[in-house]
């Protein structure tokens, strides 16, 4: 199923659609129609805010209201959305718009026929408003139907937006808004799929078809090139499982390209904690652990779609975390790709142990940025809740470009320190550190403290912790859906748009 979007001109109370798009904004005794939705408004002389009104919209943020059209514009349904506040000066949030889009489409495609042509008259006046309605009405029309069966089968059709905007560059960012649309897709399809179904095997296949797809260069290692490299994180946490780990290299290459970025995500196609065993109700959700190697994967492909003058190198670091006679045990010692020790005293504290393998190896590279991803630690929802991920940072200057792009996509991030006195709780008395500190508090900031060990001197290098964020255990919002969000994907895409630029 592939949802298609085009730009349009004309009136949108003219556009040949099944439903039509407004937005409308908090106002004194009457919602007051948003910009694009004057020409709607027009064709109910006027009527639309009192007609909303009598259906109890206030115009809070993402408050979806449908009424029948009766003919006054072309499409029979109008499906209004709250944009909250006008305003005092300046252009209505694009995070808001694309939000507001996505609660509309979410809506639509909830009916027994789906979303059908829907056509989107909210503000898009400026190429910004335009990406942001257009990024978020793709991602509000998703759904994940791989194992849907009988009427609950994924049979509706594809969804056919249709935007209203005039604006100069409307065409170009709805064009780049697809591209992202599409990486975020991928990563949430990829986060959703039964853990039976991506072994770490299978991730790597999905890559090297991406791969072939996007004209990327790949590299799989599998168990045995794992074990006579040296990878010994990898080799350790995969050697509990029936299904070996793999390291996956990606690259695309520029020939106009002067700096070049690399990516490194997490990719535990399921974590059982391995012998240090989690509880049933922090294992059932353990397929998202996966997350940062698909938001990897998806940013790669992207980066190839818009050809951005960077060079970009992805390490997906793929292993499978389960109990059995095979498994590392606590107290083992694993020897890190480059040589550096490390003690395994607790086997759920994984993820760092195949992301310390994959940050040396990625810095042969010779990288003027790396940035891993990971669904780290609980301690990061404890810390920020299931929406805000965290950012740490080597370098002040490089956390904070890491927080404006995400700032800049509309993603929640939040700057969090890597304090030098929690080094000490990381200390071994048989190598050279451990996996996990001596004490539970402030579980996130060691865990990048730890990830720090292994980068180089003078190598600038951001941490990104998406555990809660990547997977939505609640009810959806915005263009947010219940499972795989895709969290962390727009910010890498961003990032490598800011090196080439």
């Amino acid at each position: 199923m592939s949802t298609t979007l085009s730009v349009h001109t004309e009136s949108p109370s003219s556009l040949d659609a099944d439903a039509l798009v407004v937005g409308y904004h908090s106002g004194g005794d009457a919602p007051e129609p948003a910009s694009g939705a004057h020409d709607v408004d027009a064709a109910f002389s006027g009527g639309l805010a009192q007609t909303l009104s009598l259906l109890g919209a206030s115009g809070a943020a993402e408050e979806v209201h449908t009424l029948p059209s009766l003919g006054a514009v072309a499409a029979p349904v109008i499906v209004a959305v709250g944009l909250g506040d006008r305003p005092a000066d300046g252009p209505v949030d694009a995070d808001t718009l694309a939000r507001a889009a996505g609660a509309a489409l979410r809506a639509l495609a909830a009916r027994p026929e789906g979303a059908g042509r829907v056509a989107l008259a909210l503000p898009a006046g400026t190429a910004e408003e335009a990406g942001a309605v257009a990024l978020g009405a793709r991602l509000g029309a998703y759904s994940f139907d791989r194992y849907r069966t009988g009427e609950k089968a994924g049979k509706k059709a594809a969804p056919a937006l249709l935007l209203a905007s005039g604006a100069e560059g409307a065409q170009a960012a709805v064009e780049r808004a697809a591209v992202l649309a599409d990486a975020v897709e991928l990563t949430r399809d990829l986060v959703n799929t039964a853990p039976s179904d991506l072994v770490p095997e299978d991730l790597a296949a999905t890559a090297q078809e991406i791969a072939a797809q996007a004209g990327l260069d790949i590299e799989v290692l599998d168990e045995q090139a794992l074990a006579e490299g040296g990878y010994g994180g990898l080799t350790g946490v995969g050697q509990g499982s029936a299904n070996p780990p793999r390291l996956v290299r990606l690259a695309h290459t520029h020939p106009e390209a002067t700096r070049t970025v690399a990516f490194i995500g997490k990719g535990i196609t399921f974590d059982s904690g391995g012998l240090s065993l989690k509880p049933a109700t922090a294992m059932d959700w353990m397929k998202s652990d996966m997350a940062g190697a698909a938001s990897v994967l998806a940013a790669l492909r992207a980066v190839s779609a818009l050809g951005l003058k960077v060079n970009v190198v992805g390490y997906l670091a793929v292993a499978e975390n389960m109990p059995s006679g095979t498994a590392q045990r606590p107290s083992d010692v694993l020897t890190i790709y480059g040589g550096k020790t490390v003690e395994v005293l607790n086997t759920d504290a994984e993820g760092r142990l195949v992301m310390a393998d994959a940050l040396v190896r990625a810095q042969e590279d010779g990288p003027d940025l790396v940035v891993d991803i990971a669904t780290l630690t609980g301690a990061q929802l404890v810390a920020l809740g299931t929406r805000v991920f965290a950012v740490m940072a080597n370098d002040d200057e490089v956390r904070e470009q890491v927080i404006a792009a995400a700032g800049a996509e509309g993603e929640a991030a939040w700057p969090m320190p890597l304090p030098a006195e929690l080094r000490a709780g990381l200390d071994s008395a048989v190598a050279d550190i451990a996996n996990v500190a001596g004490e539970r508090w402030g579980g996130m900031l060691s865990a990048g403290v730890f990830l720090k060990e292994f980068i180089g001197e003078g190598v600038k290098w951001a941490h990104l912790d998406i555990a809660g964020p990547s997977f939505n255990q609640g009810g959806p919002h915005g263009y947010t859906p219940k499972g795989g969000t895709g969290s962390g994907t727009r910010t890498l895409i961003r990032i490598a748009e800011s090196y080439a630029e």
